[in-house]
């Protein structure tokens, strides 16, 4: 295993998302990262955040990662559980959720989020899972978290289908168009940390995992970064975080079959 002193660039993106949670938040989880994120914060600092998944599961504490938003770990270890057009009219769409967590086949700068298509959306090269209730929470939730590994294939200059509404083409677009949420506030890479410029909304580097070079974050990502001008380095893992992550995935595996951490 890895000791603790030798951290993985995923490690330090998931402790580095956890960390941006709040005992007092009620935070809608995605699948795979948002989900080791949330769980992590739960399992550390934030013992009291209410954490939603799609599926109607509130209050949600599992022991192991679910594969999935249908997952029995989730209902088992829920508060409680309501019906799907509950969890989006009364729980999301009525303003009950502070922080919505989202992935992204791909980004732009101003973090508008393709989850749909690569390529022409009548002949697309890939066609991905789709939006599912991304949209939703991309405009319903007080604010949105990203996570993803960056790459210039997925950090791309103009993204192919508009799946969830970010900061459209910068500035005051989402005022514009009626949407009352702050939108993407935060962007948690495995390379950096980023956040929306408060005039033009693009997000900058605010933040650089130990070890990263400017270099570094510009050769994965497709638009012209820009870094903020107070660039710091994000602090690494402690003992704690970094134990309960690997924990918590070594019990995840050993659940689903895994031969790690069996």
């Amino acid at each position: 295993m890895t000791s603790l002193s030798d951290f993985t660039p995923n490690e330090m993106m998931t402790i580095a998302a956890a960390r941006a949670l709040s005992n007092d938040d009620v935070c809608f989880v995605g699948i795979g990262a948002p989900s080791a994120a949330c769980n992590v914060a739960r399992l550390t600092h934030a013992p009291d955040i209410t954490l939603i998944y799609e599926s109607g599961t509130i209050g949600t504490a599992p022991n192991v990662l679910p594969l999935s938003i249908g997952d029995g770990e989730l209902c088992e270890t829920a508060v409680t559980t309501v019906s799907v057009p509950e969890m989006f009219r009364y729980w999301l769409q009525g303003g009950r959720i502070s922080i919505g967590f989202l992935g992204a086949a791909q980004l732009d700068r101003f973090g508008n989020i393709n989850t749909t298509v690569i390529g022409d959306y009548h002949k697309p090269k890939v066609r991905l899972p789709g939006g599912g209730g991304a949209p939703e929470i991309a405009t319903s939730c007080r604010q949105v978290f990203i996570t993803m590994k960056q790459a210039t294939r997925g950090m791309v200059e103009k993204i192919d289908f508009y799946t969830s509404f970010g900061h459209g083409e910068g500035g005051n677009h989402r005022e514009r168009l009626g949407i009352t949420t702050k939108g993407p506030t935060l962007l948690i890479t495995d390379l950096a940390i980023w956040k929306p410029d408060p005039e033009t909304k693009e997000f900058t580097v605010v933040s650089m995992h130990r070890g990263v070079t400017r270099d570094k974050v510009q050769e994965t990502c497709g638009w012209k970064v820009r870094f903020s001008e107070r660039l710091e380095e994000t602090p690494p893992p402690s003992e704690l975080e970094l134990t309960t992550l690997r924990e918590l995935q070594a019990r995840t595996e050993k659940a689903h079959g895994g031969k790690k951490g069996s």
